[in-house]
């Protein structure tokens, strides 16, 4: 058989490059994972926000696939934290039914998330990977708990639920509540605390770059969390007594954290660009929660703290090159937990079994197809649970009982359980079955909403509740 002078250059090509793509399939990726905080489902100019511009975001977008259906594994940052740190349902431990954890020693009790847990960073150490937390924790202080505890090899960042962004305090009226670590080690800075972040997660990923080694970095903002101070807040932090914030903030602020924030994104993608290991670098951005009070939550109702969709729905991007179609989006349903298999399925990392995952590896579907399950969720504050099953959602508040179609009613207007008894009878017993294999709910456990009737005008019919040891409230 006779080949042409062109086949024989093409097969001598392929020849010469079969090496080279034999170790790029067996080179481990590096994992960026980016968390922003109570961001809500439509807060990106990618997901419909239309009152300002995400084009970093939007561009991390464009290189991978958005999904569609991504739901948080609690309508609040401790227990979904805990999720994605462990990929298992975070009502397995103590910690998780914290919504949030406030002190960590409150009523006596020392909660936190327990060091010998296998988590996605000690899994990932294990397996090789250099690992790193830049953010926020929220999950245990010290000397009992922390990020270098549970895999993290280093941490740069804030260990409670929210910090004043130019003083850093967790208490705007006691400077003695700096929150700012550098390891273990309580520091002092100066700066809005978006850029601080975004710069020790540059210093992070060229460090790690240079070591040669595949990396997992968590970046976990504390934007747009509360208080509301965009990067020329100061006078506003010096004005607050209180980093709830119930007297401030507007959406012009909003959007001015919101940019900041983008911005940051922004450098990290150009950070990893500089150091040559763009094509290696699976990078996620999505959120902890649903929106706050100044957050888009569009199509969906409810907020964080809600089983309702908009305080459980998120933003999720993922991009992966050679393994995600740029500029795609999927509709599988994912959850926060999701991400631990997933990864840790890239990164070539085995699983703990005697911890197995409730969360699946998405890699499977990756290519389009979509696997049908369940997701369950509960919350202590109005006696809230939710179960998604296929289209359908059975949701329970404070008594009131619902079953909706969530694909073709995303607003959870039409009651749909006196049309469809049995499915609705039907998810009722399975959420109490899977509840059954859960930790019961702690009586004592940390409860509420993100605001009360006397603090935020729509939350009119929401009243507090008697706490078994009333606490102050707590940052969440």
């Amino acid at each position: 058989m006779s080949i042409t002078r062109r086949q024989a250059l093409g097969l001598a090509v392929a020849a010469a490059a079969a090496p080279f793509v034999a170790n790029a399939q067996q080179r481990r990726p590096n994992i960026v994972y980016i968390l922003a905080d109570d961001l809500g489902y439509g807060d990106l100019s990618c997901y419909g926000r239309r009152d300002y511009q995400t084009p970093n975001i939007d561009r991390l977008a464009a290189s991978g696939t958005r999904f569609l259906q991504a739901y948080a594994n609690s309508a609040v940052c401790t227990a979904t934290r805990v999720a994605l740190a462990t990929g298992r349902y975070q009502y397995r431990l103590p910690v998780g039914n914290e919504e949030p954890l406030a002190s960590g020693t409150e009523r006596g009790r020392t909660i936190g998330l327990p060091p010998e847990h296998p988590t996605l960073a000690s899994l990932a150490r294990k397996a090789g990977y250099q690992t790193a937390l830049v953010g926020k924790w929220h999950m245990g202080q010290l000397p009992s708990f922390g990020p270098l505890k549970s895999g993290y090899e280093h941490f740069w960042g804030i260990r409670s639920g929210g910090v004043d962004y130019f003083t850093h305090q967790s208490n705007a009226t006691n400077p003695m509540s700096n929150d700012l670590w550098d390891g273990d080690t309580n520091i002092e800075r100066t700066g809005y605390l978006t850029d601080l972040l975004g710069d020790q997660a540059v210093a992070t990923i060229k460090r790690f770059a240079a070591a040669r080694r595949p990396y997992l970095l968590s970046l976990h903002f504390t934007a747009p969390h509360w208080p509301w101070e965009g990067p020329t807040d100061q006078a506003e932090s010096q004005r607050l007594r209180n980093l709830f914030h119930y007297d401030g903030g507007s959406m012009k602020t909003y959007a001015a954290m919101m940019a900041r924030l983008d911005v940051q994104v922004g450098r990290v993608m150009a950070a990893i660009d500089a150091t040559g290991q763009s094509g290696n670098t699976i990078v996620v951005f999505t959120s902890d929660n649903g929106g706050e009070r100044f957050g888009n939550t569009w199509p969906f109702t409810g907020r964080k703290e809600e089983l309702l969709e908009g305080g459980l729905r998120i933003p999720a991007i993922l991009r992966w090159p050679g393994r995600v179609r740029p500029r795609s989006t999927s509709h599988q349903v994912a959850i926060t937990m999701d991400w631990v298999p997933t990864l840790l399925a890239a990164a070539g990392a085995p699983a703990d079994p005697a911890y197995p995952f409730d969360g699946i590896d998405l890699g499977p579907t990756l290519n389009g197809a979509v696997v049908s399950r369940k997701l369950y969720w509960r919350f202590r504050f109005n006696q809230q649970k939710a179960l998604r099953d296929g289209d359908m959602k059975f949701l329970e508040i404070a008594g009131n009982q619902f079953l909706f179609n969530v694909v073709e009613d995303p607003m959870e207007r039409a009651n749909l359980r006196a049309r469809l008894p049995e499915v609705f009878q039907r998810l009722i017993a399975d959420h109490g079955t899977w509840n059954a294999t859960m930790l019961p709910e702690d009586p004592a456990s940390n409860t509420g909403p993100f605001a009360y009737g006397d603090e935020v005008a729509d939350h009119f019919g929401v009243r507090r509740q008697a706490q078994p040891t009333p606490e102050p409230r707590q940052a969440r």
